[in-house]
C-alpha cells in the first residue's frame, strides 16, 4: 500500500485509441422527517440514522454520454422512473435510453410513483406514498449534479475487474417443503430459530467490482451485490441500512474515491438467516459486505481501456401482466375506505402500473460492455436465479448485474416460482409466468 493507502500496483501504460473519459457526481437525497418511507409500507421519517445519496457516473462515449446513477430508496417507479431518465439525460447531453436509474431497495428510505399518488389522489390520500415536494427536489438536485459532474470530466487509462465471495450476509427467502412448495418465508429479519437453520439456498454469492483508474490513481469503484439491504426496519429512523453502512466503510478506507453500489436481482435473497433483527447486526452484516468488497478490491486485475472497451445496448420489453390485477377490482379495494390505508395504498401503486400496461408502455433494460465485463440494468425485484443464468450466458465474463431498475413490476420471479406459493409471487408480484422467457431472450440479446 501506498502512503494514500491505495494499492500499490505497477505504472501501467495507458492504451492506444480514443481517450475514456468519465464524470462522477453524488448529491443528498434524503427526506425530510415526517415523510412517508417506503411507498406507505412502513412508518413515517421519525428519525435520521444516516443519510441518502444519489450518485453515479457519465461515460463520455460516442455517440452520446451513458449516465448510471444508484439512488438510496426503496424504488422509482413507472413514468417516475421515465421522468429520472430524462432529467439525468438532459442534464449531461445525452437520450433517455442511454440512462439507467436504479435504486438499493432500502425500505427506511422514500420511493417515487407519481402515476399512483394521483391516482390515491383522488381518495383524499395525497401526501400518503411519497412527499411529492422533496421528490421533486431530490431529482431537480440530482441532475443538477450531473450537470456540474459533466463539466468537469476525467480521464481513465486503466479498467479494473475484481470480484470475491461475501460471507454470512446473503441467504433465500424462499425455503421449499417436501411438496415443492414455500415452507418457510425467511425474510430479511428472521426470528424462527428453525427458518434460520435452514441452508443458504440459491444465492450468488460474490460481490462484483469494476474501478476506472487513471494511471495507479483509483477513480471510482462501482460494486455489486445481490441481496436484500434491510437488517431492521418500519421504525422511523431514515436509513441507507447495511449496504450503504458497507459502501461507508469503503469510502473511509479509500478516500478519494467515487464509490457507487448497485443492488443485484435481489427480489428472492435477504439477511434472513443471519439476522434476527437486533440492532446490532446492521453493523456486523456491513462489516461482511465491506469485507467481500475489500477483497474484490485486492483481487483486482487492471487492464488499459479505451473509449472503444465501452459499449450501450438497450432494448425495450412487454412483461405480461398478473392475472389478479384488473382495474375494476383494484378501484374496489382503493374507494374502500374501510380497509387500512396501507393496503388502499397498494392498490394505487398497483394501479399506476396496470393502467401503464393497458396503455402499452414498456420497460427498458440494457447492457453495458466495458472490456471484458458486462453489467446488465434490469427492472423490478428479480429473483436471483436470473443473475446467476446471465452468467451462464458468457461464462468466459465477468457478468455483474444492476436491479431494481424501473420498480414498477415488482416482484419478478422465474415461472415455476409462481406454482410454489409464498409471498413474492403468491401475493404481490404484478407480472405472471411468461416473464422468465421474455426477460431471459432480451438478456442473451443484450450479452450477445
Amino acid at each position: 500500500m501506498n502512503r494514500r493507502g491505495f494499492l500499490a500496483l505497477p505504472l501501467l501504460a495507458a492504451a492506444p485509441g480514443r481517450p475514456l473519459s468519465i464524470a462522477t457526481f453524488q448529491t443528498d437525497v434524503t427526506p425530510p422527517l415526517g415523510s412517508p418511507l417506503g411507498l406507505g409500507t412502513v412508518d413515517r421519517a421519525a428519525a435520521l440514522d444516516d443519510p441518502l445519496s444519489a450518485r453515479g457516473i457519465v461515460f463520455f462515449v460516442p455517440p452520446a454520454p451513458i449516465v448510471l446513477c444508484a439512488v438510496d430508496w426503496i424504488g422509482i417507479s413507472n413514468q417516475g422512473h421515465d421522468q429520472w431518465c430524462a432529467a439525468l439525460a438532459k442534464a449531461a447531453g445525452t437520450t433517455p435510453e442511454r440512462v439507467s436509474v436504479h435504486t438499493l431497495h432500502q425500505h427506511d428510505a422514500p420511493g417515487y410513483d407519481p402515476g399512483a399518488e394521483e391516482i390515491a389522489a383522488t381518495q383524499d390520500l395525497t401526501g400518503e406514498l411519497f412527499d411529492p415536494k422533496f421528490a421533486a427536489e431530490a431529482m431537480r438536485r440530482t441532475a443538477a449534479a450531473v450537470a456540474q459532474a459533466v463539466s468537469q470530466p476525467r480521464s481513465v487509462t486503466h479498467l479494473g475487474i475484481g470480484q470475491a465471495k461475501v460471507e454470512q450476509v446473503a441467504s433465500n427467502r424462499r425455503v421449499l417443503g417436501p411438496d415443492g412448495t414455500v415452507k418457510y418465508a425467511r425474510m430479511s429479519a428472521t426470528r424462527s430459530a428453525e427458518a434460520r437453520a435452514q441452508p443458504e439456498g440459491t444465492i450468488d454469492p460474490f460481490v462484483r467490482l469494476l474501478s476506472l483508474w487513471n494511471l495507479d490513481r483509483p477513480l471510482v469503484s462501482l460494486t455489486y451485490y445481490a441481496t436484500h439491504p434491510q437488517s431492521y426496519y418500519g421504525k422511523g429512523g431514515i436509513s441507507a441500512d447495511f449496504v450503504g453502512a458497507a459502501r461507508g466503510l469503503r469510502e473511509s478506507a479509500l478516500p478519494g474515491v467515487s464509490h457507487i453500489h448497485f443492488n443485484g436481482a435481489g427480489g428472492n435473497v435477504a439477511a434472513g438467516k443471519y439476522n434476527d433483527g437486533a440492532h446490532e447486526n446492521r453493523a456486523i452484516l456491513a462489516a461482511r459486505l465491506a469485507a467481500g468488497m475489500k477483497s474484490a478490491w485486492d483481487a483486482t486485475v487492471r487492464t488499459p481501456v479505451t473509449a472503444s472497451a465501452i459499449e450501450w445496448r438497450s432494448k425495450a420489453v412487454s412483461l405480461p401482466l398478473g392475472e389478479r390485477f384488473s382495474d375494476a377490482s383494484l378501484r374496489s379495494t382503493l374507494v374502500d375506505a374501510k380497509l387500512p390505508v396501507r393496503e388502499r395504498l397498494r392498490a394505487a401503486r398497483d394501479l399506476s402500473w396496470t393502467r401503464r400496461q393497458a396503455a402499452g408502455r414498456q420497460v427498458r433494460l440494457h447492457c453495458l460492455r466495458i472490456g471484458d465485463a458486462r453489467v446488465l440494468h434490469m427492472a423490478g425485484e428479480l429473483f436471483v436465479e436470473y443473475q446467476l443464468a446471465a452468467q451462464r450466458m458468457i461464462p468466459a465474463n465477468v457478468v455483474a448485474m444492476a436491479a431494481y431498475g424501473d420498480f414498477g413490476p415488482g416482484y419478478i420471479g422465474t415461472d415455476i416460482a409462481y406454482s410454489q406459493g409464498g409471498y413474492e409471487t403468491g401475493i404481490v408480484s404484478r407480472v405472471k409466468p411468461g416473464v422468465e422467457g421474455v426477460l431471459m431472450d432480451a438478456m442473451r440479446e443484450l450479452l450477445r
